[in-house]
């Protein structure tokens, strides 16, 4: 049976992940507090951003941003902007 968790991103019981995506007290808020849906959502945003923006992950100052990238889109607060990015959903047809 699928673990289920209150996801803070969409406030509703949601299907959750199986294990910590993440090490150490991190990892286990996301496994307690995130959706699996959210986290999908969050892993392709995250992608976006490191490619937009170039970014090395070998560069503790790049992880720290991204973490705090991460708990802004699961506090549905607004993150950084992708320069160019338009959301599918915002697109009219002609």
């Amino acid at each position: 049976m699928a673990n289920t968790v209150f996801c803070k991103k969409y406030q509703k019981e949601m299907e959750g992940l199986e294990r910590a995506p993440l090490p150490g007290a991190k990892g286990q808020e996301v496994l307690e507090n995130v959706s699996k849906q959210a986290w999908l959502e969050w892993q392709a945003l995250q992608t976006m951003i490191i490619n937009e923006k170039h970014l090395n992950l070998m560069q503790p100052d790049t992880r720290k941003y991204l973490l705090e990238q991460m708990d802004k889109f699961f506090n549905n607060e607004e993150t950084d902007r992708l320069q160019g990015y338009v959301d599918p959903g915002d697109i009219q047809e002609l």
